[in-house]
Protein backbone atom coordinates (compact mmCIF):
# COMPACT_ATOMS: atom_id res chain seq x y z
CA UNK A 1 0.00 0.00 0.00
CA UNK A 2 2.85 2.37 0.87
CA UNK A 3 4.55 1.57 -2.45
CA UNK A 4 1.35 2.31 -4.37
CA UNK A 5 0.97 5.64 -2.61
CA UNK A 6 4.60 6.48 -3.39
CA UNK A 7 4.21 5.83 -7.11
CA UNK A 8 0.86 7.62 -7.18
CA UNK A 9 2.46 10.69 -5.60
CA UNK A 10 5.49 10.49 -7.88
CA UNK A 11 3.29 10.25 -10.97
CA UNK A 12 1.36 13.35 -9.93
CA UNK A 13 4.58 15.28 -9.35
CA UNK A 14 5.98 14.24 -12.75
CA UNK A 15 2.85 15.53 -14.48
CA UNK A 16 2.13 18.44 -12.19
CA UNK A 17 5.50 20.16 -12.50
CA UNK A 18 4.69 20.83 -16.17
CA UNK A 19 1.94 23.19 -15.04
CA UNK A 20 4.32 25.42 -13.10
CA UNK A 21 7.47 24.95 -15.18
CA UNK A 22 6.75 27.96 -17.46
CA UNK A 23 6.49 30.23 -14.41
CA UNK A 24 9.76 28.82 -13.03
CA UNK A 25 11.38 29.55 -16.40
CA UNK A 26 10.20 33.14 -16.12
CA UNK A 27 11.79 33.40 -12.67
CA UNK A 28 15.12 32.01 -13.96
CA UNK A 29 14.89 34.43 -16.88
CA UNK A 30 14.46 37.39 -14.52
CA UNK A 31 17.25 36.29 -12.17
CA UNK A 32 19.84 35.61 -14.85
CA UNK A 33 22.15 38.36 -16.03
CA UNK A 34 21.20 38.52 -19.71
CA UNK A 35 24.30 40.59 -20.49
CA UNK A 36 26.22 37.32 -20.52
CA UNK A 37 24.34 36.03 -23.58
CA UNK A 38 27.35 36.15 -25.85
CA UNK A 39 30.31 33.93 -26.60
CA UNK A 40 33.46 34.82 -28.52
CA UNK A 41 32.53 37.67 -30.82
CA UNK A 42 33.23 36.88 -34.46
CA UNK A 43 33.94 39.36 -37.20
CA UNK A 44 33.33 38.92 -40.91
CA UNK A 45 34.82 41.01 -43.67
CA UNK A 46 31.58 42.18 -45.22
CA UNK A 47 28.42 40.09 -45.05
CA UNK A 48 28.56 36.42 -44.11
CA UNK A 49 27.53 34.16 -46.99
CA UNK A 50 24.14 32.44 -46.58
CA UNK A 51 22.53 29.51 -48.34
CA UNK A 52 18.75 29.74 -48.01
CA UNK A 53 17.33 26.25 -48.45
CA UNK A 54 13.65 26.08 -49.40
CA UNK A 55 12.20 22.56 -49.34
CA UNK A 56 9.06 21.64 -51.26
CA UNK A 57 7.35 18.25 -51.49
CA UNK A 58 4.69 17.74 -54.17
CA UNK A 59 3.34 21.29 -53.78
CA UNK A 60 4.78 24.35 -55.54
CA UNK A 61 1.85 26.76 -55.66
CA UNK A 62 3.17 28.94 -52.83
CA UNK A 63 6.81 28.97 -53.96
CA UNK A 64 6.56 32.17 -56.04
CA UNK A 65 5.42 34.14 -52.98
CA UNK A 66 8.12 32.52 -50.82
CA UNK A 67 10.93 33.30 -53.26
CA UNK A 68 9.72 36.84 -53.95
CA UNK A 69 9.75 37.41 -50.20
CA UNK A 70 13.31 36.11 -49.91
CA UNK A 71 14.49 38.25 -52.81
CA UNK A 72 13.37 41.33 -50.86
CA UNK A 73 15.62 40.73 -47.84
CA UNK A 74 17.92 43.59 -46.94
CA UNK A 75 21.00 41.55 -47.72
CA UNK A 76 23.23 40.82 -50.71
CA UNK A 77 25.46 37.83 -49.98
CA UNK A 78 23.12 34.86 -50.30
CA UNK A 79 21.76 32.28 -52.71
CA UNK A 80 18.39 30.53 -52.62
CA UNK A 81 18.29 26.78 -53.25
CA UNK A 82 14.84 25.36 -54.01
CA UNK A 83 14.74 21.59 -53.55
CA UNK A 84 11.60 20.61 -55.46
CA UNK A 85 11.09 17.01 -54.38
CA UNK A 86 8.48 15.12 -56.41
CA UNK A 87 7.35 18.44 -57.90
CA UNK A 88 6.48 19.71 -61.33
CA UNK A 89 8.91 22.60 -61.80
CA UNK A 90 7.93 23.48 -65.37
CA UNK A 91 6.02 26.53 -64.17
CA UNK A 92 8.74 27.80 -61.82
CA UNK A 93 10.66 30.68 -63.32
CA UNK A 94 12.42 33.42 -61.38
CA UNK A 95 14.13 36.43 -62.89
CA UNK A 96 17.10 36.36 -60.53
CA UNK A 97 20.52 34.71 -60.57
CA UNK A 98 20.17 34.22 -56.80
CA UNK A 99 17.61 31.42 -57.26
CA UNK A 100 18.76 27.88 -58.02
CA UNK A 101 16.07 25.26 -58.67
CA UNK A 102 17.07 21.68 -57.85
CA UNK A 103 14.91 18.77 -58.99
CA UNK A 104 16.14 15.48 -57.45
CA UNK A 105 16.15 12.60 -59.91
CA UNK A 106 14.67 10.26 -57.28
CA UNK A 107 12.04 11.01 -54.66
CA UNK A 108 13.71 11.99 -51.37
CA UNK A 109 10.63 12.24 -49.11
CA UNK A 110 12.77 13.54 -46.26
CA UNK A 111 13.63 17.00 -44.98
CA UNK A 112 17.25 16.18 -44.26
CA UNK A 113 17.73 14.41 -47.58
CA UNK A 114 16.48 17.57 -49.28
CA UNK A 115 18.78 19.73 -47.16
CA UNK A 116 21.83 17.65 -47.99
CA UNK A 117 20.82 17.48 -51.64
CA UNK A 118 21.06 21.27 -51.59
CA UNK A 119 24.33 21.25 -49.63
CA UNK A 120 25.86 18.81 -52.12
CA UNK A 121 24.85 21.16 -54.94
CA UNK A 122 26.11 24.40 -53.36
CA UNK A 123 27.75 26.51 -56.06
CA UNK A 124 30.09 27.98 -53.47
CA UNK A 125 31.02 27.13 -49.85
CA UNK A 126 28.43 29.09 -47.85
CA UNK A 127 29.39 29.86 -44.25
CA UNK A 128 25.81 29.68 -42.97
CA UNK A 129 22.55 28.11 -44.03
CA UNK A 130 18.98 28.79 -43.09
CA UNK A 131 15.97 26.54 -43.67
CA UNK A 132 12.68 27.90 -44.96
CA UNK A 133 9.47 25.97 -45.63
CA UNK A 134 7.60 26.23 -48.92
CA UNK A 135 4.78 28.17 -47.22
CA UNK A 136 6.92 30.69 -45.31
CA UNK A 137 7.40 34.39 -45.92
CA UNK A 138 10.34 36.28 -44.42
CA UNK A 139 10.76 39.67 -42.84
CA UNK A 140 13.11 41.88 -44.91
CA UNK A 141 15.61 42.03 -42.01
CA UNK A 142 15.55 38.26 -41.39
CA UNK A 143 19.19 37.59 -42.26
CA UNK A 144 20.42 40.75 -40.53
CA UNK A 145 18.71 39.71 -37.30
CA UNK A 146 20.22 36.22 -37.52
CA UNK A 147 23.64 37.78 -38.00
CA UNK A 148 23.47 39.49 -34.62
CA UNK A 149 23.56 36.15 -32.81
CA UNK A 150 26.04 34.50 -35.15
CA UNK A 151 28.33 37.47 -34.61
CA UNK A 152 28.09 36.85 -30.86
CA UNK A 153 29.67 33.43 -31.46
CA UNK A 154 26.58 31.21 -31.64
CA UNK A 155 26.52 28.47 -34.27
CA UNK A 156 22.76 27.80 -34.20
CA UNK A 157 19.90 30.32 -34.14
CA UNK A 158 16.13 29.87 -34.10
CA UNK A 159 14.00 32.70 -35.41
CA UNK A 160 10.37 33.44 -34.60
CA UNK A 161 7.60 31.86 -36.67
CA UNK A 162 4.67 34.27 -36.70
CA UNK A 163 1.25 33.49 -38.15
CA UNK A 164 0.80 34.32 -41.82
CA UNK A 165 -2.96 33.69 -41.74
CA UNK A 166 -5.57 34.15 -39.03
CA UNK A 167 -8.66 33.62 -41.17
CA UNK A 168 -10.19 30.71 -39.22
CA UNK A 169 -10.67 29.75 -35.59
CA UNK A 170 -8.22 26.87 -35.90
CA UNK A 171 -5.57 29.10 -37.47
CA UNK A 172 -5.91 31.52 -34.53
CA UNK A 173 -5.68 28.76 -31.93
CA UNK A 174 -2.70 27.31 -33.77
CA UNK A 175 -1.10 30.76 -33.63
CA UNK A 176 -1.85 31.01 -29.88
CA UNK A 177 -0.06 27.71 -29.32
CA UNK A 178 2.95 28.95 -31.30
CA UNK A 179 3.10 32.17 -29.29
CA UNK A 180 3.13 30.15 -26.07
CA UNK A 181 5.97 27.92 -27.25
CA UNK A 182 8.03 30.77 -28.70
CA UNK A 183 7.70 32.71 -25.48
CA UNK A 184 8.64 29.90 -23.08
CA UNK A 185 10.63 27.40 -25.20
CA UNK A 186 12.32 30.22 -27.06
CA UNK A 187 12.69 33.54 -25.26
CA UNK A 188 12.41 32.34 -21.66
CA UNK A 189 14.41 29.11 -22.04
CA UNK A 190 17.25 30.79 -23.89
CA UNK A 191 17.16 33.80 -21.59
CA UNK A 192 17.34 31.47 -18.58
CA UNK A 193 20.69 30.15 -19.81
CA UNK A 194 19.67 27.11 -21.85
CA UNK A 195 18.77 26.81 -25.55
CA UNK A 196 15.77 27.67 -27.67
CA UNK A 197 13.99 24.65 -29.14
CA UNK A 198 14.09 24.27 -32.92
CA UNK A 199 10.87 24.72 -34.91
CA UNK A 200 11.56 23.01 -38.23
CA UNK A 201 11.99 26.21 -40.23
CA UNK A 202 13.11 29.78 -39.60
CA UNK A 203 16.29 28.36 -38.13
CA UNK A 204 19.91 28.87 -39.16
CA UNK A 205 23.26 27.20 -38.55
CA UNK A 206 26.85 27.37 -39.55
CA UNK A 207 27.11 24.96 -42.45
CA UNK A 208 29.89 23.09 -40.67
CA UNK A 209 27.72 22.47 -37.58
CA UNK A 210 24.75 21.25 -39.62
CA UNK A 211 26.92 18.76 -41.49
CA UNK A 212 28.61 17.63 -38.28
CA UNK A 213 25.28 16.99 -36.54
CA UNK A 214 23.31 15.30 -39.32
CA UNK A 215 25.73 14.41 -42.11
CA UNK A 216 26.10 10.80 -40.90
CA UNK A 217 22.34 10.19 -40.41
CA UNK A 218 19.44 9.36 -42.72
CA UNK A 219 16.31 10.69 -41.02
CA UNK A 220 12.89 9.91 -42.45
CA UNK A 221 9.48 11.03 -41.28
CA UNK A 222 8.85 14.11 -39.16
CA UNK A 223 11.16 15.20 -36.39
CA UNK A 224 14.53 15.97 -37.95
CA UNK A 225 14.62 19.15 -35.84
CA UNK A 226 14.39 17.01 -32.67
CA UNK A 227 17.39 14.95 -33.73
CA UNK A 228 19.28 18.08 -34.74
CA UNK A 229 18.71 19.96 -31.51
CA UNK A 230 19.70 16.89 -29.51
CA UNK A 231 22.96 16.63 -31.45
CA UNK A 232 23.70 20.32 -30.87
CA UNK A 233 22.95 20.03 -27.15
CA UNK A 234 25.11 16.91 -26.86
CA UNK A 235 27.98 19.18 -27.91
CA UNK A 236 26.80 21.49 -25.10
CA UNK A 237 26.33 24.31 -27.58
CA UNK A 238 23.49 26.76 -27.05
CA UNK A 239 20.81 27.53 -29.64
CA UNK A 240 20.13 31.26 -29.61
CA UNK A 241 16.63 32.67 -29.96
CA UNK A 242 16.26 35.62 -32.35
CA UNK A 243 12.76 36.90 -31.67
CA UNK A 244 13.08 39.65 -34.28
CA UNK A 245 14.25 37.28 -37.06
CA UNK A 246 10.71 36.64 -38.27
CA UNK A 247 9.31 34.13 -40.73
CA UNK A 248 5.59 34.04 -41.40
CA UNK A 249 4.22 30.51 -41.26
CA UNK A 250 0.99 29.07 -42.66
CA UNK A 251 -1.34 28.04 -39.82
CA UNK A 252 -3.72 25.10 -39.97
CA UNK A 253 -7.17 26.13 -41.21
CA UNK A 254 -9.40 23.03 -41.09
CA UNK A 255 -9.99 20.01 -38.90
CA UNK A 256 -8.61 17.38 -41.28
CA UNK A 257 -5.43 19.34 -41.73
CA UNK A 258 -5.18 19.91 -37.97
CA UNK A 259 -5.64 16.23 -37.11
CA UNK A 260 -3.10 14.98 -39.66
CA UNK A 261 -0.49 17.58 -38.77
CA UNK A 262 -0.84 17.03 -35.02
CA UNK A 263 -0.77 13.24 -35.50
CA UNK A 264 2.69 13.60 -37.04
CA UNK A 265 3.85 15.93 -34.29
CA UNK A 266 2.58 13.62 -31.52
CA UNK A 267 4.23 10.67 -33.25
CA UNK A 268 7.45 12.68 -33.29
CA UNK A 269 7.26 13.38 -29.57
CA UNK A 270 6.80 9.69 -28.74
CA UNK A 271 9.72 8.79 -31.04
CA UNK A 272 12.16 11.30 -29.63
CA UNK A 273 11.14 12.40 -26.11
CA UNK A 274 13.50 9.83 -24.57
CA UNK A 275 16.44 11.89 -25.85
CA UNK A 276 15.66 14.15 -22.91
CA UNK A 277 16.86 11.52 -20.44
CA UNK A 278 20.32 11.55 -22.00
CA UNK A 279 20.57 15.33 -21.85
CA UNK A 280 19.21 15.37 -18.31
CA UNK A 281 21.88 12.86 -17.22
CA UNK A 282 24.64 14.76 -19.03
CA UNK A 283 23.45 18.00 -17.50
CA UNK A 284 23.69 16.54 -14.01
CA UNK A 285 27.03 14.79 -14.43
CA UNK A 286 28.95 17.36 -16.48
CA UNK A 287 27.34 19.57 -15.00
CA UNK A 288 25.59 21.71 -17.62
CA UNK A 289 22.63 23.97 -16.94
CA UNK A 290 22.08 24.20 -20.69
CA UNK A 291 21.69 20.41 -21.10
CA UNK A 292 19.76 19.92 -17.83
CA UNK A 293 17.06 22.50 -18.59
CA UNK A 294 16.73 21.40 -22.20
CA UNK A 295 16.38 17.77 -21.12
CA UNK A 296 13.44 18.74 -18.90
CA UNK A 297 11.75 20.45 -21.84
CA UNK A 298 12.21 17.43 -24.12
CA UNK A 299 10.53 15.17 -21.58
CA UNK A 300 7.45 17.38 -21.36
CA UNK A 301 4.39 15.87 -23.12
CA UNK A 302 2.42 17.92 -25.66
CA UNK A 303 0.25 20.57 -24.02
CA UNK A 304 -3.11 18.90 -24.48
CA UNK A 305 -1.87 15.58 -23.09
CA UNK A 306 -0.59 16.86 -19.76
CA UNK A 307 -3.53 19.24 -19.42
CA UNK A 308 -6.04 16.39 -19.85
CA UNK A 309 -4.08 14.20 -17.42
CA UNK A 310 -3.88 17.09 -14.94
CA UNK A 311 -7.63 17.62 -15.12
CA UNK A 312 -8.10 13.88 -14.58
CA UNK A 313 -5.90 13.96 -11.46
CA UNK A 314 -7.88 16.92 -10.15
CA UNK A 315 -11.17 15.05 -10.56
CA UNK A 316 -9.80 11.84 -9.00
CA UNK A 317 -8.47 13.73 -5.99
CA UNK A 318 -11.88 15.25 -5.37
CA UNK A 319 -12.78 11.75 -4.10
CA UNK A 320 -9.41 10.97 -2.48
CA UNK A 321 -7.94 14.15 -1.01
CA UNK A 322 -9.51 17.60 -1.18
CA UNK A 323 -6.21 19.37 -0.23
CA UNK A 324 -4.43 17.64 -3.13
CA UNK A 325 -7.33 18.48 -5.44
CA UNK A 326 -6.93 22.12 -4.47
CA UNK A 327 -3.21 21.88 -5.29
CA UNK A 328 -4.14 20.61 -8.76
CA UNK A 329 -6.64 23.43 -9.14
CA UNK A 330 -3.93 25.92 -8.17
CA UNK A 331 -1.52 24.32 -10.66
CA UNK A 332 -4.07 24.58 -13.47
CA UNK A 333 -4.71 28.21 -12.55
CA UNK A 334 -0.97 28.92 -12.63
CA UNK A 335 -0.70 27.31 -16.07
CA UNK A 336 -3.62 29.33 -17.45
CA UNK A 337 -2.05 32.49 -16.02
CA UNK A 338 1.28 31.58 -17.63
CA UNK A 339 -0.43 30.99 -20.98
CA UNK A 340 -2.10 34.39 -20.83
CA UNK A 341 1.17 36.04 -19.78
CA UNK A 342 2.79 34.68 -22.94
CA UNK A 343 -0.01 36.11 -25.09
CA UNK A 344 -0.05 39.50 -23.36
CA UNK A 345 3.75 39.83 -23.55
CA UNK A 346 3.82 39.03 -27.26
CA UNK A 347 2.33 40.88 -30.24
CA UNK A 348 -0.99 38.98 -30.21
CA UNK A 349 -3.85 39.80 -32.55
CA UNK A 350 -7.19 40.48 -30.85
CA UNK A 351 -8.76 37.70 -32.93
CA UNK A 352 -6.50 35.19 -31.19
CA UNK A 353 -7.85 36.24 -27.80
CA UNK A 354 -11.40 35.96 -29.13
CA UNK A 355 -10.72 32.40 -30.31
CA UNK A 356 -9.59 31.09 -26.90
CA UNK A 357 -13.15 30.12 -25.97
CA UNK A 358 -12.86 27.37 -28.60
CA UNK A 359 -9.88 25.66 -26.96
CA UNK A 360 -11.99 22.62 -25.86
CA UNK A 361 -12.88 21.87 -29.50
CA UNK A 362 -9.23 22.39 -30.49
CA UNK A 363 -8.17 19.88 -27.84
CA UNK A 364 -10.82 17.40 -28.97
CA UNK A 365 -9.30 17.28 -32.45
CA UNK A 366 -5.87 16.80 -30.92
CA UNK A 367 -7.21 13.78 -29.06
CA UNK A 368 -8.27 12.44 -32.46
CA UNK A 369 -4.70 13.14 -33.59
CA UNK A 370 -3.41 11.02 -30.72
CA UNK A 371 -5.46 8.08 -32.02
CA UNK A 372 -3.90 8.48 -35.48
CA UNK A 373 -0.39 9.18 -34.22
CA UNK A 374 0.94 5.61 -34.55
CA UNK A 375 0.55 5.64 -38.33
CA UNK A 376 1.10 9.38 -38.74
CA UNK A 377 4.12 9.12 -41.01
CA UNK A 378 2.10 7.03 -43.46
CA UNK A 379 -0.68 9.65 -43.65
CA UNK A 380 1.38 12.30 -45.39
CA UNK A 381 4.92 13.55 -45.71
CA UNK A 382 4.02 17.21 -45.55
CA UNK A 383 1.11 19.35 -44.46
CA UNK A 384 -1.19 20.11 -47.38
CA UNK A 385 -2.54 23.61 -46.90
CA UNK A 386 -6.03 24.51 -47.91
CA UNK A 387 -7.98 27.70 -47.51
CA UNK A 388 -11.34 27.56 -45.82
CA UNK A 389 -13.91 30.04 -44.70
CA UNK A 390 -14.36 30.72 -41.02
CA UNK A 391 -15.00 27.61 -38.96
CA UNK A 392 -17.73 27.98 -36.34
CA UNK A 393 -17.05 25.67 -33.40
Amino acid sequence: MILIKFFWTLLQIVIGYNLVFPVLLSVFYKLRNKKNDYLNRQHFAGEADYAIIVTAYEQTQQLPDVINSLLKVNYRNYLIYIVADKCDVSGLQFDSDKVIILRPEQVLASNTRSHFYAINHFVRPHERLTIIDSDNLTDPDYLLKLNYWFDQGYQAVQGLRAAKNLDTTYARLDAARDIYYHYYDGKMLFGAGSSATLSGSGMAFTTALYIKCLGHLDITGAGFDKVLQNAILNLDLRIAFAEDAIVYDEKTTGTDQLVNQRARWINTWFRYFSLGFGLLFSGLTRPSWNQFMFGLVLLRPPLFIFLIISLGFFLINLFISIPVALLWLAGLAIFVSGFLIALFNSPTDKRIFDSLKNIPAFMFYQVLSLIKAKRANQISIATKHSYQKENKV
